[in-house]
């Protein structure tokens, strides 16, 4: 039963980490940007988009110009958050082989 007992004892552990991990991945933001910060995206940790801005330079272009500068933005943004997230998780886990798209179960 001691080894049970162990294992019930690790895995508490871990929950209380994996917490830990949710909140330091809660309060990252990154910012990415397109067309030489003519657009501006900003994401939280949770890869919730949390604003857009749009330079009064980019307004004068089409409308088809300024959707790929969005989504060149929102995709240099996420890479950036993938990126931070990994870097996060190496500080709190101290493991080293996490994927960069390493996603939490909850």
């Amino acid at each position: 039963m001691t080894d049970f007992s162990d294992m019930l004892s690790k895995a508490k552990k871990m929950q209380e980490r994996m917490k830990e991990v949710q909140e330091v991945l809660a309060k990252i933001e990154v910012e990415g940007t397109a067309g030489g910060d003519l657009v501006k995206v900003v994401l939280k940790g949770d890869y919730e988009m949390k604003s857009i801005s749009v330079n009064e330079n980019a307004k004068n272009e089409k409308d088809e110009i300024i959707n790929d500068l969005i989504v060149a933005a929102h995709n240099d943004a996420r890479e950036k958050l993938k990126k931070k997230t990994s870097e996060e998780l190496l500080k709190v886990t101290g493991a080293s082989n996490l994927p960069f798209d390493f996603k939490l179960p909850f």
